[in-house]
């Protein structure tokens, strides 16, 4: 009889993981792997292919595991998806590849996030294979951001034949993967492997150049140096509540928080001597994954106590399930229909105490949840002595400013084609969280595909 019940990895235990920023995730052992992929039903419509972004071909590569072809496995899936390390591990396939599992019906789905992070890893280790790229066309890509959007479209437009220059403005590449995700969910030896992964493709990496500053996006097409150019930047400026006392010493936008820990190792101190604080009592506000980060930092940094602040229900929580899940086996603490009314300092401008309304769920709003609403009368007060914000991020504008003719939305989001994600600039593209805001890395590398699709048609 077919086992139901998925094969479970190993894991650090919550009180060992608290103490330190070592992978969560032991990942699967091959017998693991081929135990798990036997369970796939190879179902002849494939409904978790349609369901994935990338569109990986996930019961041949499935398959192949099974019969021990780890060789065979990676190679279907780097077909469609060149950084599978990063997607394996951040991917939330529970409501997309999984969540169509006929397997999932009686029992559980196939662990498809964890198969493929085998192959993954396997391959890292035994060495990775550089692909034959197509002959070369003569056509040169300018692709803006070294992001998940970025690095997958340059892969892709590396290995169709085009000449491709990544500007990236930090001095590593990765983007969010680099300093928004932290080391216990996605170290950052996988991010530079997967970016060494592109570099072999023959893509050229541009660090430390801002466009919009020290190119604008029209220099890099005139005099033919650059036939397309594709935005990937990202959105990487923080959204703040505008409530009293936000500016007290203390106060963090989850993007320098995670920025300090993740890129800046300020959790290796001494060893790498990055200032950030410390906090004894920490207030997390919002409820997705990057609270979720940001919550499991300060408890690894030696927090005492971390509250997660969510003005909505469990239910409606955004965060993965597995992060949330995570966080409470841990010992942080939730506070449900919940939200921040004012920050309280003393006199030397340092913050104190966070006030807390409670709420209640009323009408739906346009995103199909409850709308939540302030019930008189409820604020109280906790003893905090660092909040971290993590409420949502906005592209840079930048870009915008300095780009006459770029349409940009009113939420500063860059305007495409529907189709071919084409800019009001001909030859000028964008994709990933520059125009449908901070969403996920697997969206953002699906826009990365399509741009390389488009320009090729274009130009190949």
């Amino acid at each position: 009889m077919m086992e139901r019940q998925a094969v479970q990895a190993e894991k650090q235990l919550p009180e060992a993981r608290r103490c330190n920023f070592n992978e969560v995730s032991y990942g699967y052992t091959a017998d693991q792997a081929m135990s798990e992929a036997s369970r796939c039903l190879q179902c002849n419509d494939a409904p978790c292919s349609s369901m994935c972004p990338v569109e990986i071909d996930i019961p041949r590569f499935i398959h192949a595991i099974s019969g021990g072809k780890f060789d065979e496995a990676i190679g279907v899936i780097k077909e469609k998806n060149s950084l599978p390390c990063v997607t394996g591990r951040v991917c939330p396939q529970e409501v997309q590849c999984q969540s169509t599992c006929i397997m999932g019906r009686a029992g559980e789905a196939i662990s498809i996030g964890l198969l493929e992070r085998f192959v993954a890893d396997r391959e890292q280790e035994n060495g990775v294979k550089v692909p034959m790229k197509n002959p070369g066309t003569g056509t040169k890509v300018a692709v803006i951001g070294a992001g998940p959007a970025g690095l997958t479209a340059a892969a892709d437009l590396a290995k169709l034949g085009h000449d491709v220059t990544v500007f990236e403005a930090l001095h590593t590449s990765g983007g969010v993967l680099a300093y928004g995700i932290p080391e216990f969910r996605l170290p950052k030896n996988i991010v530079r492997s997967e970016v060494e992964y592109v570099k072999n493709l023959g893509v050229h990496f541009d660090m430390n150049v801002l466009i919009g500053k020290l190119f604008e996006i029209r220099e890099l097409l005139d005099e033919e140096r650059f036939n397309a150019v594709f935005i990937g930047s990202g959105a990487g400026l923080p959204n703040f509540l505008r409530l009293p006392g936000e500016n007290l010493n203390g106060v963090y936008s989850a993007n320098e928080f995670l920025m300090r820990v993740n890129m800046m190792r300020a959790f290796s101190y001494p060893e790498y001597d990055t200032p950030v604080k410390k906090g004894r009592r920490v207030a997390v506000i919002g409820g997705g994954n990057v609270a979720m980060d940001s919550a499991r930092c300060a408890l690894r940094l030696g927090a005492e106590k971390v509250y997660v602040v969510y003005r909505r229900s469990k239910g409606e929580l955004p965060a993965r399930h597995e992060e949330s899940e995570h966080a409470e086996e841990e010992g942080i603490e939730f506070l449900y229909l919940t939200n921040p009314s004012k920050f309280l300092g003393d006199e030397k401008g340092n913050l104190t105490q966070i006030c807390l309304a409670r709420m209640e769920l009323g009408e739906k709003d346009e995103s199909g949840r409850r709308r939540p609403t302030v019930i008189d009368d409820s604020e109280f007060c906790l003893d905090v002595d660092q909040v971290i914000i993590a409420v949502g991020q906005r592209p840079n504008n930048t870009i915008p400013q300095t780009t006459e003719g770029l349409e940009v939305s009113r939420r500063g989001t860059i305007v495409v084609d529907p189709e071919t994600l084409e800019t009001s600039i001909p030859g000028v593209y964008a994709g990933g969280d520059v125009v449908s805001g901070a969403a996920t890395v697997i969206s953002a590398m699906a826009a990365g595909k399509r741009v390389a699709s488009a320009i090729h048609e274009k130009f190949g």
